[in-house]
């Protein structure tokens, strides 16, 4: 089979139709020159060019290799440039899991920073909960993961991206709704509130239970749900109240309030980036430097809960 050598040097005689003028343009000597002609015709079994002392001309055989000659030398060129920006971490592939609660958060963020730092990588995006984020990023399913914590798998690397407000979710005309300022915890006890669910949602469950228990508050829990928006649609549908991440004001229902809740840690809410140890993705580490070199790039403003 021929080599890009030969299919270089066929291209360089073609377009001067002199051997000479070829191996001053390929920087090498004639006879070299001539040899790879030869190999190449002897493999393709066909005459490529028609020699005389004077002349040298394409054969009808080699006008329509000289087109294809072209093309695969372009491939290869193409395919060492694609290689070069994967190695580079400038191109390929990256797979991105996120929450549904991290996706109001930071998943624009991150999403507008891939597009910066890496416009030509493709990236795959997966919603799902924390749990299976992590499975999948131990298996290889996933690049990156916006999970919360903790998370404990020895595999696993990971780094903050965003810490964020509690906010009161309250429906429109509801006494808790008026005012100004930060609510105290107490104004919850008793109250009916939408709870998350142990299992589908257990970190915010857990982070919600601790909130009150800490502050022996005893508010009346009516349902359990797992995302966010479906827990504000019961709230401005009056089913009770609720406490959700800050970036949950960015949905604005018309009937839900928003009000912030003075709270010991008032950023209790947490959102950690996960990757596998050992993961080899030049995207990711192109990324993850990026990240590392503005500390900011995840972090916008939390929006005004009114």
């Amino acid at each position: 089979m021929f080599t890009l050598a030969q299919l270089t040097g066929f291209v360089a005689v073609a377009e001067e139709l002199h051997f000479g003028r070829a191996a001053e343009r390929l920087r090498m000597t004639q006879p070299p020159l001539s040899r790879q002609i030869q190999l190449l015709e002897n493999d393709l079994q066909v005459r490529l060019f028609d020699r005389t002392n004077r002349t040298v001309r394409l054969t009808p055989a080699g006008r329509a290799f000289l087109v294809e000659a072209r093309r695969l030398l372009k491939q290869a060129e193409t395919a060492a440039l694609s290689a070069r920006r994967v190695a580079a971490g400038g191109a390929g592939n990256l797979a991105v899991g996120f929450t549904a609660a991290g996706a109001y958060a930071v998943l624009g963020a991150l999403l507008e920073l891939i597009r910066e730092a890496l416009p030509e990588v493709e990236v795959t995006l997966k919603e799902m909960v924390t749990r299976d984020q992590v499975e999948q990023l131990r298996e290889g399913g996933l690049d990156l993961g916006l999970v919360r914590p903790p998370v404990t798998a020895v595999d696993l690397e990971t780094r903050s991206a965003l810490r964020e407000p509690l906010l009161a979710a309250l429906p429109v005309g509801h006494p808790l709704a008026e005012g100004e300022g930060a609510l105290e915890v107490t104004a919850f006890d008793g109250q009916p509130l939408i709870m998350y669910s142990p299992v589908e949602a257990r970190y915010f469950h857990d982070l919600v239970v601790s909130v009150f228990s800490a502050a022996r508050v005893a508010p009346v829990y009516t349902q359990y749900l797992s995302q966010v928006h479906s827990i504000l649609a019961l709230v401005g549908g009056g089913w009770g109240v609720a406490l959700v991440p800050a970036a949950a004001a960015q949905l604005r229902y018309a009937t839900v309030v928003f009000r912030p809740v003075r709270l010991p840690d008032p950023e209790p809410v947490e959102l950690t980036l996960a990757w596998r140890r050992g993961n080899d993705n030049p995207a990711l580490h192109t990324l993850l430097d990026r990240i590392a070199a503005d500390g900011a790039a995840l972090r916008r403003p939390h929006p005004d809960p009114r």
